[in-house]
């Protein structure tokens, strides 16, 4: 196996093929922030183009968009798959490759893969040389909706979701539902999850996403997603309102990682949402309606999931509650709703609340099986 820090010729190891259906289809993207320009006049004056991705997404996807880029020559680094490897360690691999290929500040790298290859790629971009162009072609329905748009990056660090991290634009985001072709359903419903969260905080409309029409709907959450981004781009405010059920999943997740469970980050994410709405319901007199309403849903979200929780888990997930980056102090602030479409942020919960949170999740045992 060949280590991360290798560039790898995709084409001579999977043998595939250009296919002119997926040509056509990716002639076809929708580009979300545009530069001046087209991506031909970019491609033109970047000194070296370099194309990130890993072991899941190469085989399909890194033959037919090393084509498509009709570069004279692309240099491609392959990563492990998996959010254990958005790390310190993989960040320094992909800087190494590009000083071994003599990259300067006129280099361009192309994140291709999921949420994690965009942050990963997008934090390893804005700090080489104190930042080289970088574009996102997210392949995973999640991160064509959220990781991909708004200018977040970053890795994890001693065990906490997205520690260390710059806001740094990608040139381009560049979506096309092709894509998601080759994902397995368990992503799709990943995705499902942040798709819904856009329903909760800005678009009731949104809430009757599901797995036939979803696809209708991935450019109104990254206008929704861009929108907001605009009003605050460095998360003084508004902005925080995307962060609705991360807090409690971010802290789901990372636990989950530690166990022979992990899950999805749009699972840990449906979880945390169950949270966040009983902490509205509570807290800020949502109708608890909403929150049956959804519980409803999560059959669907977490029908590929594995999940083994218990009380047990619960003081080891509110452990990691301390990293959270709303913390103000050691304080947990989260982002709650007075009703669908009217978020509140900074809302100061006391843990024996947050806890009691964590045990209506557990004790309903969603996705347990």
């Amino acid at each position: 196996m060949k280590q991360a820090s290798e560039c790898i010729d995709s084409r001579q190891r999977t043998g595939q093929h250009w296919n002119d259906m997926h040509s056509e289809a990716l002639g076809s993207m929708s580009f979300l922030r545009r530069v001046a320009g087209s991506l031909e006049s970019m491609l033109s004056e970047t000194s070296q183009v370099f194309i990130l991705t890993d072991e899941n997404v190469a085989p399909f996807w890194l033959p037919e968009v090393a084509h498509w880029l009709h570069c004279d020559s692309t240099n491609e680094i392959v990563i492990k798959a998996g959010e254990q490897y958005k790390n310190l360690q993989t960040v320094q691999r992909i800087w190494k490759t590009l000083m071994k290929h003599h990259a300067d500040r006129n280099a361009l790298l192309i994140n291709l893969g999921g949420g994690t290859i965009t942050d990963l790629g997008g934090f390893a971009a804005s700090t080489y040389k104190r930042g080289i162009k970088f574009i996102n072609v997210p392949t995973t329905l999640l991160a064509m909706v959220d990781a991909a748009i708004g200018g977040k990056t970053g890795i994890d660090f001693g065990g906490a979701k997205n520690q260390i991290g710059t806001f740094a634009e990608a040139e381009d985001v560049m979506i096309n539902p092709v894509f998601l072709e080759t994902l397995p359903p368990r992503e799709i419903h990943s995705g499902l999850a942040e798709m819904l969260k856009y329903g909760f905080i800005a678009d009731a409309n949104l809430l009757n996403v599901n797995l036939k029409n979803y696809q209708q709907h991935i450019d109104r959450c990254g206008e929704i997603k861009r929108d907001i981004v605009a009003k605050d781009p460095t998360e003084k405010g508004l902005r925080k309102i995307l962060n609705f059920g991360h807090t409690l999943g971010h802290a789901i997740e990372s636990y989950c990682l530690t166990t022979d469970h992990p899950l999805l980050h749009g699972e840990a994410v449906a979880l945390g949402m169950v949270g966040a709405l009983w902490l509205s319901v509570k807290q800020c007199c949502l109708n608890e309606k909403v929150l049956k309403d959804y519980e409803a849903k999560l059959p669907m979200l977490l029908s590929e999931a594995e999940i083994s929780l218990s009380e047990a888990d619960i003081e080891p997930i509110l452990g990691y509650l301390v990293h959270d980056k709303k913390n103000k102090g050691e304080n947990p602030q989260f982002v709650l709703l007075e009703a669908v479409g009217r978020p509140v942020w900074d809302v100061l919960v006391d843990y024996d609340t947050v806890k009691r949170s964590l045990e209506f999740i557990i004790t309903n045992e969603y996705g347990k099986r």
